[in-house]
């Protein structure tokens, strides 16, 4: 079900990893930022839309994940535009079209999805996506101005969006009150100052935000915005300096991911540490 979290902003929820598929709306249809995981969510957001009489015009995938490069067939159809653009950083489609380039691309990201879902996730129109000129910063639609933040944390070609004149950013992996920052560990760079970089670039593009919308979590209004910058930033700073978390979201009290994100946590700092011990290039 489609909620309004700003004037024209709508996000529709995933049982998933509680992602969010965020829908701005423009003057003939509207812009869709990462539709969802399984297919009946995203058959169910399709006919939310038709009931609103607001087509699909354009979309958007933040970065290069398979959560956030799928699509459904009752999405793409569009009146006036024809089939729907789906766009994407340059760095981004690159990286796409790299992970897609083989016959069996396909089969080892189903293997990535957990099996409790796999037979859910459509994976026939995965990453079909138009990377944008580099250094575009607008996405081009017929609504309101939306400003690309692009960085290199967590994933190459890593796109935050900013929704001016409604007072909206939209995170995409980042700035969650459910899963610690997750370094883009394969980078060819310092894969923490990356992240601190973009923490950086997130914080200045943040000044008159009221709602902030994370690719998975809670809305964070405007007196959290700041809260989940230093916290995002604190725990980066404690793997950096390889100490202990206090970090809610990967110990007691946590809830969410419980079972699995300490583990994660424990892959970052030990990534981090070979990574040190071989001079810096990937492990």
């Amino acid at each position: 079900m489609l909620r309004q979290v700003a004037d024209g902003v709508l996000i529709h929820g995933s049982e998933f990893c509680q992602s969010n598929a965020v829908v701005v709306q423009g003057e003939a249809g509207v812009l869709l930022i990462d539709p969802g995981v399984q297919g009946h969510e995203m058959a169910c957001l399709a006919n939310d839309l038709r009931e609103l009489g607001q087509p699909v015009v354009a979309g958007f995938s933040t970065h290069p994940h398979w959560d956030h490069l799928l699509w459904h067939a009752r999405l793409g159809a569009a009146p006036r535009y024809g089939t729907a653009p789906r766009y994407g950083t340059a760095r981004c489609a690159a990286a796409v079209r790299a992970r897609l380039s083989d016959a069996g691309a396909k089969a080892r990201i189903a293997g990535l999805i957990p099996p409790d879902i796999a037979e859910q996730v459509p994976l026939d129109l995965l990453g079909l996506i138009t990377g944008l000129p580099a250094e575009t910063a607008r996405i081009p639609w017929d609504g309101p101005e939306i400003r690309i933040v692009e960085h290199q944390a967590h994933a190459p070609g890593h796109a935050a969006l900013l929704i001016e004149e409604r007072g909206v950013l939209v995170a995409g992996d980042m700035l969650s009150d459910v899963l610690i920052p997750m370094l883009d560990l394969n980078s060819t760079g310092d894969p923490v100052e990356h992240y601190l970089a973009a923490l950086r670039l997130l914080e200045g593009a943040a000044g008159d935000v009221d709602v902030l919308v994370p690719g998975h979590g809670s809305i964070g209004r405007a007196g959290q915005v700041r809260v989940r910058i230093d916290q995002d930033r604190a725990y980066v700073h404690v793997l950096r300096d390889v100490r202990v978390p206090s970090d809610p979201r990967v110990g007691p009290p946590a809830t969410y991911g419980k079972e699995w994100l300490p583990g994660v946590h424990e892959r970052q700092l030990q990534h981090l540490a070979q990574r040190s011990a071989s001079g810096g290039t990937p492990g």
